[in-house]
């Protein structure tokens, strides 16, 4: 006899260009449909990912703007679905989440996933952080398990949030190593000219120091003339640093925009850089490490330390600090030889970020 299969609620602001919801595109690709009946709901369905969605997840759009207004039809929309498991991601939705529970069906589990680490996102991001950190103390108690992308955030959400230890899993992010360098190959360099050739991919905001990366710039240049810098993404500074990079007369540095497949530029460029203010488990890093390509990031706070190395591919560097980051990328350069890794070495480096092995993370909490 069939056992009957688990009704799974997976809930997204949107499916925006974006660390969370590209992990969330890739579970959705990955789970067992023959184990769960995989619901998809957003605040609003849209989003550069959208197109990714495979055709059998039953997807609830909310069509609502602000996250005020979504109570009453995120209960509605629990209480018609009854799924058995609620997956959450992004602060603000796992507390909307969280409030309503005594509305929702009895015993419908709740999984929030934290997708940066709070402490340093407050004190940098948040104006009232007293405010946030109260919810987070208050919040994510009341959660069945909170899923953590590294060691380093479940001690800080236990240090500073007072988050009991017995509700944390720590789950990496997935890297579908199979997807990922199939679409490298999918056409030649994207680069023309004798380079070298940087490559940065990340959203336009200040967590992803990109304005340190430009600082870092003109040094590079000088060693290197011909050095250029494509910046891969999109987000609400991007008129800020582009405006900056003229500032500096960076003539070399382009900013392309969202890009469907990233990974042909990072497969073939010189050096990837992630020069991250902070972070929880960087997913762009993980995938240019797949690739073999040499990194040179910010040791940033969150998960970097809990990335396993293959050779010496991932040079790290003080974060914020554009003099630290510009000899990184120039040592780096000279000796680019010494960086490379071959696929099969990456993927052995990154087994415990395998997609399988994550999606059976996932699929045991169901």
């Amino acid at each position: 006899m069939t056992a009957k299969r688990k009704k799974i609620l997976l809930l997204l602001p949107s499916l925006i260009a974006g660390g969370a919801q590209r992990v969330f595109a890739t579970l959705l690709r990955h789970l067992d449909r023959e184990r769960f009946e995989i619901h998809l709901a957003m605040l609003e369905a849209k989003g550069e990912y959208l197109s990714e969605l495979p055709k059998d997840i039953i997807l609830h759009d909310l069509k609502i703007s602000r996250m005020r207004y979504a109570s009453p039809r995120l209960v509605r929309l629990i209480r018609k679905v009854k799924p058995d498991t609620i997956l959450s991601t992004l602060a603000y939705l796992n507390f909307t989440v969280l409030m309503v529970k005594p509305l929702l069906p009895k015993n419908t589990r709740i999984l929030v996933r934290e997708s940066i680490n709070p402490a340093p996102f407050l004190a940098a991001e948040k104006r009232y952080p007293r405010v946030w950190k109260f919810l987070y103390r208050f919040f994510y108690r009341k959660a069945d398990r909170v899923i953590c992308l590294s060691d380093s955030m479940g001690k800080e959400l236990v240090d500073h949030f007072n988050v009991p230890r017995e509700k944390l899993v720590r789950i990496y992010n997935p890297v579908d190593f199979e997807m990922v360098r199939r679409m490298a190959g999918l056409s030649g360099s994207p680069f023309i000219g004798s380079g070298p050739f940087l490559v940065a991919a990340a959203r336009l905001e200040r967590q992803k120091g990109l304005d340190i990366l430009l600082d870092a710039m003109p040094s590079v240049i000088r060693q290197f003339p011909d050095a250029k810098l494509f910046i891969l993404g999109d987000g609400p500074l991007r008129r800020e640093l582009q405006q900056q990079a003229e500032r500096l007369e960076l003539k070399g540095v382009e900013f392309l925009g969202f890009q469907g497949n990233p990974w042909i530029y990072s497969k073939n460029a010189d050096l990837f850089i992630f020069p991250s203010r902070y972070e929880g488990m960087p997913n762009a890093l993980l995938e240019a490490m797949a690739l073999g390509v040499p990194i040179v990031a910010s040791d940033s706070v969150g998960g970097m330390r809990e990335i396993p190395q293959s050779g010496r591919q991932i040079v790290l560097v003080p974060p914020e600090n554009p003099s630290a980051l510009a000899a990184g990328i120039i040592a780096t350069l000279q000796k680019l030889e010494n960086y490379r890794c071959t696929p099969d070495e990456a993927a052995e480096a990154l087994r415990e970020f395998e997609v399988q092995q994550v999606v059976r993370e996932y699929s045991q909490l169901f």
